[in-house]
């Protein structure tokens, strides 16, 4: 009897948890996520939520609560929802490095949608000792015509098999597997490999067409103008939220009160943006300009 007692209370949990690691026995829905506190130098684990709000001419058009800590689950289904309520889509998306994925690649194609994601090893490529790392594919040579790698000794990595892998979400994508002709004796494998055997890449070849044109697509001047302007007006508008309005934790509990908590905020904040907009003659304008070099 006391172990089937323990059974239904190890089930109870279990449904409780809904693909995540953590929930909160005060607030179910809520999942422990580190905070930062300005007050203690350490994060500390706290029971929350990931707040996401997208941004248009410094107005929040849409805001969703999400269990999951991860900021790249979010993006397809706030999407989803944003275009739901809106009854329309944006042309273009732009989001930092957290929430790229060769998913949300694919959505924003198969939506006709242009991303403007910055890669997550965007500030990697630029350091030295990346450069540096004969175990990156970056630092690779490669031949299309032949679809092989070429490492730092001058050995061949060659396509060994293709497996198929599933995300959280159930989004299959493609990895090619690629080992090198022969890493037995070579003086470089300390610096470029772990392995016990021969070095291999794991590599999605439709994730990396997919991350090089976003990557392309920042760098132009419209990319570089909404990169700067969404660092403004989406982390402006948190600032404003957290900061300004004093708000810093959600006074109700379970997904959908913390949601119309959220919702009725991000109303207040539109309203004080549309005051100062129109007292500072601004209701036209949508993007602040880059400023020019000295």
């Amino acid at each position: 009897r006391h172990f089937l007692d323990r059974q239904l209370l190890y089930d109870l949990h279990n449904s409780r948890f809904g693909g995540r690691n953590s929930y909160s026995k005060t607030d179910v829905d809520a999942t422990f996520m580190h905070m930062k506190d300005d007050h203690m130098r350490n994060a500390q684990l706290k029971p929350g939520y990931n707040v996401q709000i997208g941004v248009d001419s410094e107005y929040i058009v849409a805001a969703d609560i999400f269990s999951d800590r991860n900021d790249v689950w979010t993006l397809v289904p706030f999407l989803k929802t944003m275009e739901q309520n809106l009854r329309f889509k944006y042309p273009s998306v732009t989001t930092d490095s957290g929430y790229e994925s060769e998913e949300g690649y694919e959505f924003l194609k198969e939506n006709d949608q242009i991303p403007y994601i910055k890669p997550q090893t965007y500030e990697k490529w630029k350091k030295r000792s990346f450069k540096q790392d004969i175990s990156k594919r970056e630092n690779m040579g490669y031949d299309e015509t032949t679809d092989t790698y070429t490492c730092h000794a001058g050995k061949a990595l060659k396509p060994l098999f293709i497996k198929k892998q599933k995300s959280k979400s159930g989004y299959e994508s493609e990895v090619t597997v690629y080992e090198c002709e022969d890493c037995r004796g070579c003086p470089h494998k300390e610096k470029c490999t772990r392995a016990k055997g021969n070095k291999r890449l794991y590599i999605s070849k439709s994730f990396l067409e997919k991350r090089q044109e976003s990557y392309e697509n920042i760098l132009s001047e419209k990319g570089i103008l909404y990169r700067m302007n969404r660092s403004i007006q989406v982390e402006g508008a948190f600032g404003v939220l957290k900061n300004d309005y004093e708000f810093q934790r959600f006074l109700l509990r379970r997904k959908t009160k913390v949601k119309l908590e959220i919702l009725l905020l991000c109303m207040g904040y539109n309203l004080n943006k549309l005051h100062a907009k129109i007292q500072n003659e601004r209701t036209g304008s949508h993007l602040f300009p880059l400023k020019g070099t000295a």
